[in-house]
């Protein structure tokens, strides 16, 4: 029998709020490689999903949907001081949680910053009220109120948002060392923030590919998709956003800027499933990609920005998910926003019909000396089934990557809210290197005006490749 590193332990209990294709995937992850007894573990789920998987592992099931009237007094006599609420569902307020765990001493992690169920798609709601940057900005208020010590609470630290902040900072010291730099590894974030400005990075995606197939096609009718069909439509529903970088001549025709907050992201007045984008990964090459809003987009271009002595941004680099998700996805969403956004009657999760594919998931940083660079995980089906039960490559990379953020939490009880980008990710990358398949870093000469103003006049500003009116699809 493989023996496995128990990286840390969790004398406490752990709460798993959800059980979907990323809960059922990272339960043999954290019993593998943190300390603890399954008799110490309870699921509340709002449905029968993974109930077979909890009984093969011996954890107690409960299905009780949380709601707003109900979350305190189901969660409440579950956790106490030491104890561990990882937050995997989608239509469960995020800030509810956290507020909960930060009364009962509770660590908490999620992969995604949730409203209650409306939140996304509520009509009497602005696009910048129903936004990725508006919850963000009320999970990150809620610092001052619990203050700096209170129990670690990490936001969103899926695969993405979560392990592509890390993989920028490794990006970054890659290139700086291949520009012939001697830098020496930045320990706060003004640090890592002049650090990109004296590359140059100007654009940062986060650049994916998704190319599994399944044995059984997509059919009339059917959401299919290789990770949480929920989480895909809500998030897609949402405006398209980005975080806005200072090199930027041009003003989205359609975009809004927020009246609050840090001021680091825009909107796009429409659905992100709409809005595709011009990217690279090195497997593919060049293709389109869906602009999903994603909270990594604001917080990368946070923490890298460089302000004056008047609190005036003077550096920060454009930054947006670049998604093309498996191909009967595609076909998917292309039904779904024929038919105004009304969710398809069956939906099915692709695990074991998965005959072959790899979902190349990296960041693109580029407009330095080199030009572009990308760093990720190339991570195939065949590869996570061989590491890990219950997984495939999409779900592996998220699931390996809470585990880490789980792990960083337990070792740094009482840092307060934080998000990856403020984590040592150094650490988180040791614990999830193992389960990424190949990691690679590669450079390339592609621009987003390669094979323009061929065979049709377009508006591009042909001065600055990497400005967002050329990398957008219109």
């Amino acid at each position: 029998m493989t023996q496995y590193q128990k990286h840390c332990a969790l004398p406490g209990r752990l709460v798993m709020v959800g059980f979907g294709s990323i809960g059922q995937g990272v339960l043999p992850l954290i019993l593998r490689h943190i300390e603890i007894k399954p008799q110490n573990i309870t699921i509340v789920t709002a449905d029968e999903r993974g109930h077979g998987e909890a009984d093969y592992f011996g954890i107690k099931f409960v299905k009780d949907p949380l709601t707003r009237e109900n979350y305190r007094s189901i969660l409440e006599p579950l956790l106490g001081k030491g104890d561990f609420l990882l937050n995997l569902s989608v239509d469960v307020s995020s800030v509810s949680l956290v507020e909960l765990c930060a009364e009962k001493g509770a660590l908490y992690l999620d992969t995604c910053i949730e409203p209650w169920p409306g939140g996304y798609t509520d009509p009497s709601l602005t696009p910048s009220q129903r936004s990725n940057y508006a919850l963000r900005e009320t999970a990150l208020a809620m610092r001052e109120k619990l203050g700096t010590s209170a129990p670690t609470a990490v936001l969103t630290h899926g695969a993405n948002p979560g392990l592509v902040s890390h993989f920028v900072k490794a990006a970054m010291l890659n290139i700086a060392e291949d520009t012939g730099r001697e830098v020496a590894v930045p320990g706060d974030r003004a640090g890592w923030a002049n650090l990109a400005q004296e590359l140059g990075v100007k654009v940062i995606h986060v650049a994916e590919r998704d190319t599994q197939i399944s044995s059984v096609p997509k059919r009339r009718g059917e959401f299919v998709n290789t990770w949480s069909i929920d989480g895909f439509i809500s998030e897609g529903c949402q405006p398209a956003e980005l975080g806005w970088g200072t090199h930027e001549a041009t003003f989205p025709p359609d975009g809004i800027r927020h009246d609050f907050g840090t001021q680091a992201g825009i909107i796009l007045n429409r659905p992100g499933v709409t809005q595709r984008v011009r990217t690279w990964t090195p497997m593919e090459g060049p293709f389109h990609g869906f602009l999903i809003t994603h909270s990594e987009a604001l917080s990368i271009p946070d923490y890298l920005t460089v302000r004056d002595d008047a609190g005036n941004a003077i550096y920060r680099p454009t930054c947006h998910y670049a998604y093309h998700p498996c191909d009967d996805a595609v076909k998917s969403i292309h039904e779904f926003a024929g038919k105004n956004y009304v969710q398809q009657e069956t939906q099915r999760l692709l695990m074991k019909e998965i005959i072959e594919g790899v979902d190349e998931l990296g960041v693109l940083l580029a407009g330095h000396e080199k030009g572009a660079y990308w760093y990720g995980s190339q991570l195939s089906c065949a590869e996570a089934r061989e590491l890990v039960e219950f997984n495939s490559a999409t779900s592996l990379q998220v699931t390996v990557a809470a585990l880490s953020g789980m792990i960083w939490a337990i070792e740094n009880p009482d840092r307060g809210i934080v998000e990856a980008d403020e984590m040592d990710f150094q650490r988180c990358l040791d614990i999830c290197m193992p389960y990424l398949g190949p990691v690679v870093g590669a450079y390339t000469d592609w621009t987003p005006l390669e094979g323009r103003n061929k065979l049709f006049p377009e508006d591009v500003d042909m001065s600055d490749p990497w400005q967002f009116k050329n990398i957008r699809v219109v």
